[in-house]
């Protein structure tokens, strides 16, 4: 039995409207009849991400500078898309083979995931690609600076206990990925 139910919105504002950034101030009812007057959402668009594996079982991750935090982070390649312009598969290869110069041989969606709920609109569509290999160089934006780094999967798990890969998104896409090519490996 579900006693759960979905607040309402009595307004709705955008107060920042920036291509870059925009925010949306809602005025909400809880069910408990509360009214909050200022719930903060970030619109964000979506995001493909790729988790990379070569054939000698590497995975292919970027290394590079995130200035909200003011340091260098290892992740997965991924990038920010607009759903109503293309869709996910061709924006995850283009990401992926911008950020790498890599391309993959097979290409699979295993799963959406959402960033931050409680705030954020956006979705992170991530997709498994297998036997990647070098076809390039990068094709870099001009706000990109990214370093290409290769990980053996045997030891993916100790750098993420070891905080060397830490952010959320690249974490769960790992454990969802790794997990996916078990069970299909098993069958």
């Amino acid at each position: 039995m579900n006693n759960l139910k979905k607040w309402k919105t009595l307004k709705s504002k955008m107060v920042l409207d920036h291509y870059w950034c925009k925010v949306r101030q809602d005025e909400i009812e809880l069910p408990n009849g509360k009214i909050i007057d200022d719930y903060f959402v970030s619109i964000k668009p979506d995001v493909a991400m790729v988790l990379p594996i070569t054939s000698s079982r590497e995975i292919i991750f970027v290394r590079q500078y995130r200035h909200a935090i003011g340091e260098f982070f290892l992740e997965l390649p991924a990038g920010n898309f607009d759903p109503t312009k293309e869709s996910a598969e061709i924006a995850a290869i283009r990401e992926f083979t911008e950020e790498t110069g890599y391309i993959p041989q097979e290409f699979r969606k295993i799963g959406t995931l959402y960033d931050k709920p409680s705030k954020d609109t956006n979705q992170i569509h991530l997709f498994l690609a297998e036997n990647v290999s070098k076809v390039g160089e990068q094709q870099l934006d001009i706000t990109e600076e990214i370093e290409v780094v290769l990980i053996p999967v045997e030891s993916v798990l100790d750098k993420i206990i070891q905080g060397e890969i830490s952010v959320a998104g690249t974490v769960g896409a790992l454990f969802l990925g790794l997990k996916f090519i078990t069970y299909i490996n098993n069958q």
